[in-house]
């Protein structure tokens, strides 16, 4: 038992890393992934190292996953919707894209100002902000952490799901090609580049993924939930989540990175997975017994 749980880990770190030269399919790829978290669950006894690790091992998966579908960029793009996002985001901007509005409104400051520069911080600092909410949690009450955890992946993993089978079009993307009737700059970049310099590049790379994992924004559907996680266990952490959640969504549509219905469809996603929790939570607890049933079998 032990050493078939030691390789399924270390198969969720190889597998993805190999499937390129060797040519791994992406269900074989995807199911090494999804072996990581429950193989260390059996490995090794609880306690709050071995939560972290599976929540890290969550979004090793999460990372890779989601990076999948553009591991093909010609049949992904075979697929990809542009035009469905910008009809709804016209209407809801009363004719125009509110990313376009929103960037007119403040291009009288010039190219990277101080509300650019700012709001692409915001932006970047999106890599840390849910796991540090999660981190608070886990150091406050390990038994809300597993819940918040829980919620917290779902988001990932279902967002993850709707990239592979309806793979759309950012607003930056779409301008860049021609969709969109006014320019739609993708401020980020133009910040990074000034921010970052020479380095600016690799970081691009390396956090790039996929660039047509847009609907839902889980940039905003992961800042919502832990504005909600953490709102249930300390109020003024939960104002403080609040706040970055609402200046991340206003972010996201003004540096082009998303459509005001990517975030609606974020919101909509977290609200479905907050309603679902009487039915997944005993559903979790059958997997945690099972799965500590496997950790008795393999520590003793």
């Amino acid at each position: 038992m032990k050493g078939a749980a030691a390789a399924a880990l270390a198969a969720a770190f190889a597998v993805p890393l190999l499937r390129k030269k060797r040519r791994i399919p992406p269900a074989v790829t995807t199911a090494a992934l999804a072996a990581g978290p429950p193989a260390l669950a059996v490995l090794s006894p609880r306690s709050r190292l071995r939560d972290a690790g599976m929540h890290a091992l969550q979004m090793w998966a999460f990372t890779l996953a989601h990076e999948l579908p553009f591991d093909d960029p010609e049949k992904a793009e075979s697929r990809l919707r542009v035009g469905y996002p910008i009809r709804v985001d016209r209407v809801l901007g009363g004719g125009e894209l509110p990313n376009v509005r929103l960037q007119r409104a403040v291009a009288g400051l010039g190219r990277g100002n101080l509300v650019d520069r700012f709001l692409s911080w915001i932006h970047w600092s999106w890599f840390f902000e849910p796991h540090g909410a999660l981190t608070y949690i886990l150091a406050r009450d390990q038994e809300q952490f597993a819940r918040s955890a829980r919620q917290m992946a779902a988001v990932y993993d279902l967002g993850c799901i709707v990239y592979a089978v309806v793979p759309t079009a950012p607003p930056w993307w779409a301008s860049e090609q021609g969709y969109t009737d006014a320019k739609i700059r993708r401020i980020m970049v133009e910040v990074g580049e000034e921010e970052w310099g020479k380095a600016w590049p690799v970081l691009y790379d390396v956090l790039g993924g996929n660039p047509w994992a847009a609907m839902p924004s889980l940039h905003f559907a992961t800042s919502l939930m832990a504005a909600l996680l953490l709102t249930e266990l300390d109020p003024r952490a939960g104002a403080a989540g609040w706040v970055y959640a609402g200046t991340l969504g206003f972010a996201l549509v003004y540096l082009g990175e998303h459509y005001v219905v990517d975030l609606l469809a974020g919101a909509a996603l977290v609200i479905a997975i907050r309603r679902g929790e009487r039915y997944a939570g005993p559903v979790a607890q059958a997997v945690s017994k099972a799965l500590q049933g496997l950790e008795r079998i393999a520590t003793e």
